[in-house]
Formats: C-alpha cells, structure tokens, sequence
C-alpha cells in the first residue's frame, strides 16, 4: 500500500510542451528474512533481510501522456562511495504509442529482459546457488548462469505494448562509454495471440569490448499454460569471430497451480562454454512459493553439477534457500 502522497507540479516544469499536472508518490518495499547456504560452503552466517525501499513519482500531463520515476534506496549502496541510491528508472508511456524507458542505473535491455523466462516457482535454475549467501567454495572464477546481453548505466529501451493483438516486441540501446567500448543494440519479439501460448525471440549484440571481441546473441523460448500446469523450453547462443567464445544455454521448466495460493515447479539448465567443450554446468531447481495475503513463503532446493566447466568435486554443489517476505 502506499504510505505517502504527496501533489507534484515541479516536474512538470521540466518536460517540454506540456503544462503542470498533478501526481503521486509513493513507497513500496517488503520487509522480509532470508536463509540460504550451500553444502560445500564456509559455514558463515547465513540469515539476512532485505535492506531497501522503491519511491515511485507518477503523473500525467495534459497529452495523455505519463511519466513514472523510481528510484531504489539500497543500504549496500550508502555503505559505499556511490550513495544511497541502487536502481534508477524513468518511464514515460505515450499513450498508444509504445514506452520509452531510461535506465539511469538496473536498466534492462530487450534481450536481458528475456534471459531465461522459462516457467518456476521461485528463482532460476542457475539463481540460487549463485545468489546464496554461502556460493558452495567451488574452485573455479566462472559461474555460469543464462546468456546476457550488454547492459550499462544510462541506457535505453522501447517497448510496443500489444500495438498489434497478441504481439509485440521491443528494442534497446546502450551507448558507448565507461566499460562500453562500443555502443551495442538488442531487439525482442512476442507472440501470445492463441490462449495459453507465448512465443518469442531476441537478438543483439555485445559490443562492450570492442573489436573481435564483439558477440552476436540470439534466444527463443516457448511457453504453454493449460490448466494450472505451465511447461516452457528455451535456447540461446553466442555467436563470435572467436571459436572460444561461441557458448550456448539451454533450460526448461514446469509449475503447477496447486491453489490460488500454492505453486511448484521445477526447473533446468545446461550452458556449454566453448572454452570448456569437454563438460557443461548443469543446474536443476526444485521450488514452491506460497502467498497469504501480503505474506509470500518461498522456497528451492538447487543443485549444480561443474559448476564453471570444472569436473572436480567441490564443484558439484547442493544449496537451498528460504525467503518469507512482506510486502507493503
């Protein structure tokens, strides 16, 4: 719920062709307690909580159109030299033309948006482990996770909305600059015209370290509801001028609706580095996620087999993680 208000003109000032509005701005958050480990880990403490809140401004002018700023306060952002603010994103909504969105900072491109959507109760197959408090000790620097796309502070991305019944697509663009050589572009399409079906497909490329270490990427995923049960399979690749470099992700995933308030699922990966052609990381998720209210339990139970391309021991990991979580 929002716990704050506030009638805002000042913004208005700044947008041209347009005359003062009024808006709103609120708060959102949850309050929340985490635990999470893996068996091969440091035995460190593994209790957390969440440590910071959403401020959303929103207003329409006199054209119809809305503009919508979030900015993140993050505690882990006032600890460093950076300042109290983690994500930064302004939207504005055309009004029958589309969004244009900014990422000041945790922006999104169209191919990032569409990594992995493959169906789970709680998490990637791939995300647990990796977001655990305790990552497993494993050896290796690399950890695997889907196929990425560029990504920087001050981006920008297009999304269509349903222009055209059942589909739409969106495009992104991020600029050169400071861990960016080169500016690099992404696009996405999807379909879900027929009940229960979604479709889609993504391609860009990765420019951030420039000349021939550029990459081409490209996924597609399809996803089928029917009932409480939704299966989805997903494939992607990176494609370059270095045989090294030519990796590929492949993932699947089921849940099931046990009740309006319960779902399970499970979920799977393999990513094929071509620099480690000889074994592949392997991730499984098994996961439900129960919501009361504003009350939501969930739980997963992950395990990853050579974990970066290595066959070693240590790097076959067993973790887990449990979240209750309170959103206001």
């Amino acid at each position: 719920m929002n716990i704050k208000k506030i009638g805002l003109t000042a913004l208005a000032g700044s947008l041209v062709a347009t005359s003062a509005y009024a808006g709103s701005l609120s708060a959102s958050g949850s309050a929340g307690i985490n635990f999470a480990g893996a068996d091969k880990g440091t035995g460190g403490n593994q209790w957390s909580m969440g440590d910071g809140f959403t401020m959303t401004g929103t207003g329409e002018m006199d054209n119809g159109m809305t503009v919508t700023v979030q900015y993140e306060v993050d505690h882990a952002y006032t600890t460093s030299t950076t300042g109290a603010l983690d994500n930064r994103i302004l939207t504005i909504d055309t009004n029958g033309m589309g969004t244009i969105v900014f990422g000041g900072h945790g922006g999104s491109s169209a191919f990032g948006a569409v990594d992995d959507v493959t169906p789970t109760a709680y998490g990637e197959s791939w995300d647990i482990l990796s977001a655990s408090l305790d990552n497993g000790g494993a050896t290796g620097t690399n950890v695997f996770n889907s196929i990425g796309s560029a990504g920087s502070n001050n981006m920008f991305q297009y999304k269509s909305g349903d222009m055209v019944d059942g589909f739409s697509f969106s495009v992104s663009y991020v600029p050169s600059g400071t861990g960016e050589v080169e500016s690099s572009m992404d696009m996405a399409i999807e379909y879900t015209g027929l009940e229960g079906l979604t479709v889609g497909y993504a391609a860009g490329e990765n420019n951030a370290s420039g000349g021939t270490n550029n990459t081409d990427l490209s996924t597609m995923y399809v996803k089928y509801a029917y009932g409480p049960v939704t299966v989805g399979i997903q494939q992607s690749e990176i494609d370059s001028n270095k045989a090294t470099t030519d990796d590929e992700f492949s993932a699947m995933g089921i849940t099931y609706q046990v009740s309006d308030d319960l779902t399970i699922g499970y979920n799977e990966s393999t990513y094929e580095d071509a620099a480690s052609t000889t074994v592949d990381q392997e991730n499984s998720n098994l996961s439900a996620t129960y919501t009361m209210g504003s009350m939501t339990l969930s739980i997963a139970m992950a395990e990853e087999k050579n974990r970066g391309g290595l066959t070693t021991a240590v790097n076959d990991v067993k973790g887990y993680a449990i979240d209750l979580a309170f959103a206001f």
